[in-house]
């Protein structure tokens, strides 16, 4: 796991869910936080901030981890949400929490991406990319194949393409390997394979996977983190590799994968 220093925090960012019930007074509470310790906060599109502090779940925290990738800017997260897994405070630590970091107590992680290209459009992940049926209910068979070599067709509700940090989201869900931040692989995972054989796969940075929609009658929806970004007719193609860019995550010292790890998947 590739760790940066620390930079001197002088502006910081705030992203939110936009659900003001559930973070409360949490925005009010960041910005004494902040006063005291001498740090200036601005809009998230105003400038480039030394670090941006999540006030959500993991759905913000991808959102802003987006937001600032291919950038230098690190993303701090505070749980307001269900699981949290990027996150390393929880809503009642926020200010012995932040005061830490605004002190520069903080370590960054490097996190690999993924690029996915659909009909010469290339869009990145943080999470995951994945290729699924257009049609609820409709099985759709998927050819596949990694570095130029053909491994096949499978009849199954979808394929997963997940970076380390997604490989703990949809890719669990479906029977997927975990793989730890740091990595520079990208898990592969059928949705509900019609088949005893087809098992999860963990590949190098420098393959490509090229899934081509081998269904007659059914498209196929590319989404990426969750968000639609296109559609595969018969015999079209996708590719998924690993990204050049990478997402920067903001963590407490303490706050390491086998500690979040060992947390939420108890």
């Amino acid at each position: 796991m590739e760790k940066a220093a620390s930079p001197e925090i002088g502006r910081v960012a705030v992203v939110t869910h936009g659900k003001p019930d559930t973070i409360g007074d949490a925005l009010e509470r960041l910005e004494r936080a902040a006063a005291n310790a001498g740090v200036e906060v601005v809009a998230a599109e105003d400038g480039r901030p030394d670090l941006a502090v999540v006030l959500g779940g993991d759905g913000t925290m991808l959102r802003a981890l987006r937001s600032y990738l291919g950038t230098s800017v690190p993303v701090f997260g505070v749980n307001f949400g269900r699981v949290g897994f990027l996150t390393s405070l929880s809503r009642n630590e926020l200010e012995s929490g932040l005061s830490r970091v605004f002190a520069g107590d903080f370590q960054v992680v490097e996190l690999s991406t993924l690029v996915v290209d659909v009909g010469g459009e290339r869009h990145p992940a943080i999470n995951d990319a994945v290729a699924t049926s257009a049609r609820l209910g409709r099985m759709v068979e998927l050819g596949w194949g990694l570095g130029g070599e053909d491994l096949g067709r499978q009849p199954c509700d979808g394929m997963i393409c997940a970076t380390p940090s997604g490989s703990t989201a949809y890719n669990l869900s479906n029977g997927g390997p975990v793989l730890m931040w740091g990595l520079e692989a990208m898990a592969i995972t059928f949705v509900a394979p019609h088949s005893l054989h087809a098992r999860p796969l963990v590949v190098p940075h420098d393959l490509t996977v090229r899934i081509t929609n081998r269904t007659s009658d059914v498209p196929v929806t590319v989404l990426a983190d969750g968000h639609p970004i296109g559609e595969l007719a018969p015999s079209a193609f996708l590719e998924v590799g690993i990204g050049e860019e990478r997402s920067r995550l903001a963590l407490l010292p303490e706050v390491t994968f086998f500690a979040r790890y060992n947390e939420v998947f108890p």
